[in-house]
């Protein structure tokens, strides 16, 4: 089935470039300019993506990003001309999947759609995640479990002592992959292939990102210390305090 995208721009000249060249790919692209349309759009329709703007007229791509994911769970990239550090991981804080800065090439905009599309389909239960690893400990099909944290991938949800944890999907991704290779440490590269895909454009540093996400969620909330750094290598979750 052809994957449907809603983009929301407000620059046409750019919003027709990016809509032939989808349909070019063979997705079904429906678009528009205005941030309370497109929220609209995207609440009562059934999108696969949204390729979403920030700077728009009528309510700006954050706001729409953050009402939007209130009523429903749909990848969103976010476009934005801004570079600033702060306004990328704003971006990731509300709940988009990833972003990319204008100007950009056309072929790391598609790469980006392809990985956030296998990533939803993967984390939506619609195709696997990548196999298992001789490194996988599970209490059951789907289910890993660390001190009093328990990860149950078929539900899509983690718990820590009968609290949930609410997680976006890479993060979700990031520590599902640290527990299925307990004692064995994943570099970055690793994980952002395991996690972002092999054709990810983005930066290695996005890792160190998702794991502060993780570590502010659980280890500080619950006084542990789960993720341990191994410096100039990666990331690794032992299991000897796994009691």
């Amino acid at each position: 089935m052809e994957a449907q995208i809603l983009l929301v721009e407000d620059e046409e000249k750019l919003a027709r470039f990016v809509e032939l060249e989808l349909l070019h790919e063979g997705y079904k692209v429906t678009k528009c300019g205005n941030g309370r349309e497109a929220l609209d759009l995207a609440v009562a329709g059934n999108f696969d993506l949204i390729l979403l703007d920030i700077m728009l007229p009528g309510l700006n791509g954050l706001e729409v990003l953050r009402r939007l994911l209130r009523e429903k769970e749909v990848p969103v990239i976010l476009l934005t001309a801004r570079d600033a550090v702060m306004d990328k991981v704003s971006g990731l804080d509300a709940g988009a999947v990833d972003y990319i800065t204008k100007p950009f090439a056309i072929e790391e905009l598609l790469a980006r759609i392809r990985v956030a599309l296998k990533l939803h389909a993967a984390t939506s239960g619609r195709i696997p995640a990548g196999g298992g690893t001789a490194g996988d400990r599970t209490d059951g099909e789907g289910v890993y479990t660390w001190q009093a944290l328990r990860l149950d991938d078929r539900r899509h949800q983690v718990l820590y002592d009968g609290h949930e944890i609410a997680l976006t999907n890479r993060e979700f991704l990031m520590l599902r992959t640290l527990l299925e290779n307990r004692d064995i440490v994943m570099s970055r590269d690793t994980l952002l292939n395991r996690v972002c895909g092999y054709d990810y454009a983005g930066e290695t540093n996005i890792v160190d990102v998702y794991i502060r996400y993780l570590r502010s969620k659980i280890d500080d909330v619950f006084g542990v210390k789960m993720i341990q750094t191994v410096r100039g290598v990666g990331y690794v979750i032992k299991s000897g305090s796994d009691q």
